[in-house]
């Protein structure tokens, strides 16, 4: 029992709520997860804290669907709201995942283009509509990451959050697994959920990675969903992201860039490529290779240990920032390898990088 909280809580930003998780898991039954993902855009480092988290529900003995949101991307306008593009990228990055370790024989995949045929699905579209004012339904287009006003253009995207909820009462879920911007559909279902009769979901929620500009602050008077949406880790803009494909000069020559002052440790995306990924994936730990006359190499075994050094001013950011693209090209060497063995997919990512800089 503890083993299995241990798996399905680390690393994670938010559990709602711990003590429902630990009732699921008391009743011994096999629990049920899911994952919804827009295929939207090149696979970014950022995707990997979810990707690793399916890992920790998959050995938690969690049965897990992963959720290939394509409809959901044509209301979101993703890639031009080309569907056949939709589609290829949803599967491009199932293959990444199959790169990472997430097989389709331990997981249900599920296309957004079968669930839609059933007619019971739209019905519980509509009973989720009918229980949600508009003022909360428009509040939760930030899950899209969208502000409520672009409603007023295109009322499609009021039906978004209606079928994200839908989704889970759909798939009958114990568990709903998301970044922490996905936290308000997750809250609409479980509001909502006794009214329509349905079962509470828990909502775990990971962390999101900055983007590489990182350092920004919350303005005051600004919601945090909103601020967090113009400073993370997007597909939109690349300069700020590392993608599976990059080149690993590509890799080396982002980090360098990326913001890291000295000593700084809030919002400091080279620090939370660590915190997030690096040591959550690999548990070698971190080593940095410096002259001698600098200190000499150091191995840091926890991202505490990492973290109170460079804190403390004992590790230069450019040391940092090397040992970092050096592991993380160690991470994506594989991922990158399975892309290119592929050449559609190969292909594919230069189409949709092209479609996403339109």
């Amino acid at each position: 029992m503890e083993r299995k909280l241990s798996l399905i809580t680390r690393n994670t930003a938010e559990v709602v709520t711990s003590e429902e998780l630990r009732q699921k898991l008391e009743e011994g039954r096999k629990l049920k997860g899911y994952l919804g993902f827009e295929p939207s855009g090149l696979f970014h480092i950022g995707w990997l804290i979810w990707a690793q988290k399916i890992k920790d529900l998959l050995e938690a003995g969690v049965e897990m669907n992963l959720l290939v949101a394509t409809w959901h991307a044509w209301i979101n306008d993703k890639l031009g709201g080309n569907m056949e593009m939709i589609k290829a990228a949803g599967e491009y990055s199932v293959t990444v995942l199959e790169a990472f370790g997430i097989s389709r024989g331990k997981i249900n995949v599920i296309d957004a283009e079968d669930i839609v045929k059933d007619k019971d699905y739209w019905s519980l579209v509509i009973k989720v509509a009918k229980n949600t004012s508009l003022a909360r339904m428009k509040r939760a287009l930030t899950i899209m990451g969208r502000k409520a006003d672009e409603a007023e253009l295109d009322s499609s995207k009021l039906i978004y959050p209606a079928m994200q909820v839908s989704d889970i009462f759909y798939m009958d879920l114990d568990i709903a697994l998301g970044g922490t911007d996905q936290r308000k559909a997750h809250m609409l279902a479980r509001d909502v959920a006794d009214k329509l009769g349905k079962k509470k979901v828990v909502a775990i929620h990971t962390p999101l990675l900055v983007g590489l500009q990182g350092g920004q602050r919350m303005n005051p008077g600004a919601e945090e969903d909103e601020v967090m949406a113009d400073i993370k880790m997007s597909k939109s803009k690349p300069d700020t992201a590392i993608f599976i494909n990059d080149e690993p000069e590509q890799v080396d020559a982002k980090m360098m860039m990326a913001y890291c002052p000295r000593g700084v440790i809030e919002n400091n995306p080279v620090l939370q490529i660590n915190k997030y990924i690096l040591f959550q994936v690999d548990d070698t730990g971190l080593k940095v290779e410096r002259e001698s006359k600098f200190g000499g190499d150091i191995q840091f075994n926890t991202y505490e240990e990492l973290e109170k050094a460079f804190a403390e001013g004992k590790l230069h950011p450019k040391d940092l920032k090397t040992a970092t693209a050096r592991k993380l090209n160690q991470i994506l060497d594989p991922l990158r390898k399975s892309i290119k063995s592929r050449p559609e997919y190969d292909k594919l990512t230069k189409e949709i990088a092209r479609s996403v800089s339109r």
